[in-house]
């Protein structure tokens, strides 16, 4: 009886764990092809939306190639799991990353607009209106994109270790110039890409008028009365002197303490200060 029931039971068991494959196997392609999507005429973005209370836009670095997961990859810290307990964060991989899911026309005359419509248009999408940002590296330039848009949205900013321009950046090859990999890495994802496009498209994003913070002028900040919290760097790409200008000329400006990733124990201590600064200015 007892061989019996063990051939029942292993039976049973193999049964079980066949019928099992095919979920496991659902599960994960399911897995690895999720996410959200957002889609506008030829424009197709790939977003995550989690957490709630009060929208967030987060805007993640790594230049060209921003995506989600940058907050965990080379983040100074992982922004939305920091502040989804407290507010909707809402971020998204940027069009044309070449480690992304984000897709659309490589807009060569409208480089910054172009981003901005996406940023905008994921909003609309999901039906909000006022919402705070906060970006990193290239999510500074963005961000000031965005208030030169749609300053009456933005009901306040942090601004991260911004990305600006530097003299030094005009010798080809300077470690600043974080674009110049671009090119050649989505035309090999998108052979559609001519290199041709792909290299005027970079070139009239951060080069044709190399000044200041790339997406806005100094009458712009000037005029801004949005709140915004700068956190300078002072890296090769990520310029201390055009950091601190913004927060000289923003009327509503405030600055962190700085340096703030170094050392490492001085990261909750910034987190703590954007912590106090969003909920300031959160709307009731």
């Amino acid at each position: 009886m007892d061989s019996t029931r063990r051939t029942i039971l292993a039976a049973g068991a193999a049964a079980a764990a066949a019928a099992a494959v095919p979920q496991v196997f659902a599960q994960q392609a399911g897995k690895a092809a999720g996410g959200k999507f957002y889609e506008k005429g030829p424009v197709r973005i790939h977003y995550d939306d989690t957490g709630s209370g009060y929208p967030l836009l987060l805007l993640p670095g790594g230049g060209l190639n921003s995506i989600i997961g940058s907050f965990d990859r080379n983040g100074p810290f992982g922004a939305i799991e920091e502040f989804r307990g407290e507010y909707r964060c809402i971020t998204a991989d940027l069009r044309n990353a070449p480690s992304g899911q984000s897709t659309g026309p490589v807009e060569v005359d409208r480089p910054w607009d172009s981003f901005t419509d996406d940023h905008l248009g994921l909003m609309d999408h999901l039906g909000i209106d006022k919402f705070m940002v906060m970006g990193f590296c290239i999510g500074g330039p963005f961000i000031w994109s965005l208030l030169k848009r749609a300053p009456n949205r933005i009901v306040a900013a942090v601004v991260a270790q911004p990305v600006g321009w530097r003299p030094e950046m005009r010798e080809p090859n300077h470690p600043g110039r974080f674009w110049k990999t671009w090119p050649a890495l989505i035309t090999a994802k998108r052979p559609e890409i001519t290199m041709a496009v792909a290299d005027k498209f970079a070139t009239n994003m951060f080069e044709s008028n190399p000044d200041f913070v790339f997406s806005a002028s100094r009458d712009l900040v000037r005029t801004c009365q949005t709140p915004v919290l700068v956190m300078p760097d002072d890296a090769p790409s990520h310029p201390y002197a055009v950091a601190m200008e913004c927060a000289m000329l923003a009327p509503k400006a405030e600055v962190s303490m700085y340096p703030w990733k170094e050392p490492k124990e001085r990261i909750p201590v910034a987190v703590r200060q954007i912590r106090s600064f969003l909920k300031a200015h959160r709307p009731a």
